[in-house]
């Protein structure tokens, strides 16, 4: 049986110092961040998810955004290296976390560079956005930890937002999602949907047809109701000023061996 589990990591005390690549800073309420957090991670329970609280890395900004220190496949968990040096620290806990969860653990060691945010799976394809946070090199560790337990490593351009998942997801019957805006070459996706907000590109998965997306997408939330799917709405405002989206905010494992 595919395992339902999901890691995630509460904000710290230096939240509103997070970094920011392609928005303008603006305010962010802390204690509603925390609040916005707390629903999320409730959702994720409400929908059949295990939930495992990584150790706090109070001293990063960005910690929140747990799933960019690693990327997941089958049960092997890549340890990443981020081109942001000031979110190397993060990844010290994620690992411990994963390897007490029974993965597999590589590393990308340097000089490769690499975000779980610029890694997106759909069944055995792995999307590995270039031109941001992931550098070539660590595009080649990824393929090399990864294609021999099946996988089909694909680069794709970004340039117009954070990370790949910032433009893109995919819906369970793997067609990839996105706002138009933001994508450099929807003709890389053998099946593309453009959806009408840029919240309405990420979704989670959460089985059964249903999809976790922000509260920022109502327009998108209704094309996915008319396809038959559920969306479950959240609350993520305060992240999404700080670039952050419904996948960054928790690393799902479906493929743990018992």
């Amino acid at each position: 049986m595919p395992s339902r589990k999901a890691l995630v990591r509460r904000p710290g005390p230096r939240l509103t110092e997070g970094l920011l690549t392609h928005l303008e800073r603006t305010p962010v309420d802390a204690g509603l961040a925390l609040a916005q957090w707390e629903s999320y991670t409730a959702a994720l329970r409400e929908h059949g998810w295990e939930t495992t609280e990584v150790a706090p890395a109070d001293d990063c900004p960005d910690a929140v955004f747990v799933e960019d220190p690693v990327v997941v496949f089958r049960d092997v968990a890549l340890i990443a290296r981020s081109g942001a040096a000031s979110r190397r620290p993060e990844t010290a806990a994620v690992e411990e976390a994963l390897s007490a969860l029974g993965c597999r653990v590589e590393r990308v060691a340097a000089p490769g560079t690499l975000d779980g945010g610029d890694v997106l799976k759909v069944g055995d394809t792995v999307y590995v956005g270039q031109g941001g946070r992931t550098n070539a090199e660590g595009l080649r560790q990824l393929r090399a930890a990864f294609e021999p337990l099946g996988a089909r490593v694909v680069a794709v351009p970004v340039s117009r937002a954070l990370h790949l998942k910032s433009a893109v997801t995919a819906l369970p019957d793997g067609t990839v999602i996105g706002y138009a805006p933001l994508v450099d070459d929807p003709s890389l996706f053998p099946r593309f949907l453009s959806v009408p907000e840029e919240g309405g590109s990420h979704v989670v998965l959460l089985g059964e047809g249903k999809l976790l997306l922000a509260a920022s997408a109502p327009r998108s939330a209704d094309v996915f109701a008319g396809l038959g799917l559920e969306p479950v709405p959240v609350d993520i405002g305060e992240f999404e000023k700080l670039e952050g989206c419904v996948t960054c905010l928790s690393v799902r494992l479906r493929d743990l061996r018992a």
